[in-house]
């Protein structure tokens, strides 16, 4: 496979599994980009192009949280309360229900980016980290 197709497949399939220094690097560029993006956008131009650029954004992020999801085991669709609370504190949080979805951040945060995968292969497929055979 070229580059091209493992960005693709990286970005646009939530099948597989992803280790922690790809998934950092992913989530660290698609939040990039959304922040890129508020920073560039103007009023105007934000409520023109916003209902194409955040559903992109959305996806591919879906995608990446899945493989990450499923490295450590889990269903892709732990993505989806990941998301909602992304979205929910992307204004400053000024409600209490915002503590909740930072708390799932957190969680997110710790089994995702901190915590390793499960080592060897598991139902989502086989271990990202290639282990050397003696």
């Amino acid at each position: 496979m070229n580059s091209s197709t493992d960005l693709r497949e990286l970005f646009l399939s939530g099948d597989g599994r992803l280790a922690r220094s790809p998934f950092w690097i992913a989530a660290g560029f698609l939040l990039s980009l959304a922040i890129l993006y508020e920073a560039v956008a103007g009023t105007t131009l934000h409520l023109v192009t916003g209902w194409v650029v955040y559903p992109a954004l959305l996806y591919c992020a879906a995608c990446v949280l899945s493989k990450r999801l499923h490295d450590r085991g889990r269903s892709g669709w732990y993505a989806a309360p990941v998301l909602a609370a992304l979205i929910a504190i992307w204004d400053p949080p000024l409600r209490f229900t915002d503590f909740i979805f930072a708390v799932v951040l957190v969680w997110a945060t710790v089994e995702l980016a901190v915590l390793r995968g499960e080592i060897g292969a598991n139902r989502f497929g086989p271990s990202p980290i290639r282990v050397p055979v003696v």
